[in-house]
């Protein structure tokens, strides 16, 4: 029986994820055949389900690759000394990737799948409540320092916190005009006013 080298493994579905992502945010997913990504990524049909089981759980695997890095990230960040900082920190973590060339069109994909298939919609919830929790800590930390306007609801601020940030996404995605990293200090800023204007005073 062959043994099975994990670093290997781990590194051909790798490969085979960002042959896919390349397909899935310049066609969809619905119009991304499984012979394209076998194309892209330079193997067999046979070979590709080896390591994933149909078209569906590549698409999954894309938006879970960077999912420990972020979720190890937030960790740390929600126990930082300073919570105001460890909030800009969180902001730039959730927004970096829209200021790559393939995530925005990524995401929107993401979302209209969400739609119709409920384990890819699981997996966004999930992940937006966690990013949601991590913001709401730090919100509420940061008003108990002092640092931003006690009066605001963390959670509902979390909310617009994270509605800010997937404008980037959707401003990227939809408006070729639209330049997520000239915006991003825009979005620091406006951030900033909203939450510290009553902390000022």
């Amino acid at each position: 029986m062959r043994t099975v080298d994990p670093a290997k493994h781990r590194a051909r579905r790798q490969h085979i994820v960002r042959a896919a992502a390349q397909l899935f945010a310049t066609k969809g997913f619905e119009r991304t055949t499984t012979a394209e990504i076998c194309r892209a990524a330079g193997m067999s049909a046979g070979n590709l389900f080896h390591y994933f089981a149909n078209k569906r759980a590549i698409f999954l695997a894309v938006f879970e690759a960077e999912d420990s890095d972020k979720a190890e990230r937030m960790a740390a960040a929600e126990a930082a000394d300073d919570p105001w900082s460890a909030l800009l920190e969180v902001v730039d973590l959730l927004a970096a990737p829209a200021l790559e060339p393939l995530a925005p069109q990524l995401v929107m994909e993401a979302m209209v799948q969400a739609y119709r298939d409920p384990d890819i919609e699981e997996a966004l919830s999930r992940a937006n409540a966690d990013e949601k929790k991590t913001i709401a800590t730090l919100l509420g930390r940061a008003a108990a320092a002092g640092r931003i306007d006690p009066g605001l609801d963390p959670d509902a601020t979390a909310s617009w916190v994270a509605n800010l940030i997937a404008s980037l996404y959707t401003g990227a995605a939809t408006d070729p005009s639209f330049k997520a990293a000239e915006q991003l200090p825009t979005l620091r800023l406006i951030l900033t006013r909203y939450l510290r204007a009553e902390a000022r005073e």
